[in-house]
């Protein structure tokens, strides 16, 4: 992602130099969004078709020693349209060097960061009922997770939520590992869903065609036996046209209950560039869980590149056999 330089500074200590950056990095983008139904769904009062709008500012702040290590840390600032405000994420801080990365705080997860998981998203919303249906954690923009005050029953944020990912890249081969856990504070489990999360994800590219992902997660999102697994295979023929097949087992939302079975998904995608600076891409995904009412999703979308900004938009149809579609545009910075 092309980068806009916001300061650059040198720090003279007595052991040396070291070179210290500020970037602001992210994107815009705004459409038109259709939901068959409503987005309330069936029986709804709402508005089948709405304007939707993102702006995001990701601050990172760097510096680097005289013995190869980094340091640094980001932030986040984004606008999203009917938010009540703008929000600004927790932040992490890292430690990197020789390929080796650490995280700590409002990190990211070894589930969330598997190479390939979310590769079957089209249209400028970027999204697929061939994803995950899963529930587990991931850098987290909106503020940490909330809980019911047992006391007085207010909705209170898990300040304390604290963050691990260990990272490690070599020769086309990516290692991850991270920890979750919700509350680092106190023990007590308050309402059910304060387990430690445990993911590991590995990735392999070879010769910038084939892709081969894999990742696991326990106690997704904190809840106790919500145990989840991915695997991904993609063949890239060029930079605009590739093949590939997701397979997530998606856990449940509440282990011990047959109602809370998400079901295993299958996911084939693909792109391919039909014209200069033209793409089509799409899918088609299986859910074998009880509560759909098809098993079968699927989706076709287009982008137009501009040149640091690009028009999409996409046709779906889910697994509640409703209809949803997209137009707009993105750029990014």
């Amino acid at each position: 992602m092309k980068k806009a330089l916001f300061a650059t500074t040198a720090l003279v200590l007595s052991a040396g130099v070291a070179a210290a950056d500020v970037t602001i990095s992210g994107y815009g983008r705004s459409g038109v969004l259709y939901q068959e139904d409503g987005v309330g769904g069936p029986g709804s009062s709402t508005n089948d078709t709405i304007i939707q709008s993102r702006l995001r500012m990701n601050i990172d702040a760097s510096t680097s020693t005289d013995q190869g290590v980094d340091f640094g840390g980001r932030i986040r600032i984004q606008w999203d349209q009917g938010d009540d405000e703008t929000t600004v994420a927790p932040g992490y801080v890292y430690v990197t060097a020789s390929g080796l990365k650490v995280e700590l705080g409002n990190s990211n997860t070894a589930y969330d960061s598997a190479a390939l998981m979310y590769n079957s998203e089209i249209g400028v919303y970027s999204r697929s009922f061939g994803n995950s249906r899963g529930d587990f954690f991931a850098y987290n923009t909106d503020g940490y997770p909330t809980f019911a005050n047992v006391v007085d029953g207010t909705i209170q944020r898990r300040s304390d939520y604290m963050g691990v990912m260990v990272s490690y890249a070599i020769a086309g081969v990516n290692l991850r590992f991270s920890q979750i856990d919700p509350d680092q504070v106190s023990s007590i489990d308050t309402d059910g869903d304060d387990e430690k999360e445990y993911s590991i994800s590995a990735d392999y590219v070879w010769n910038d065609m084939l892709t081969l992902s894999a990742a696991a997660v326990q106690n997704g999102a904190g809840i106790e036996d919500n145990d989840q697994y991915f695997l991904g295979a993609e063949y890239a023929f060029n930079d605009r046209t590739d093949i590939g097949i997701l397979f997530f087992d998606n856990g449940d939302v509440t282990p011990d209950s047959d109602l809370a079975d998400l079901g295993n998904t299958v996911t084939l995608y693909g792109s391919y560039e039909v014209a200069p600076l033209t793409t089509i891409n799409g899918y088609v995904a299986n859910n074998d869980a009880d509560g759909n009412e098809t098993d079968n999703a699927f989706g076709i979308g287009g982008e137009y590149d501009l040149g640091g900004a690009m028009l999409a938009g996409s046709i779906q149809r889910g697994y509640d056999e409703r209809i949803t579609a997209d137009m707009g545009f993105r750029f990014d910075f």
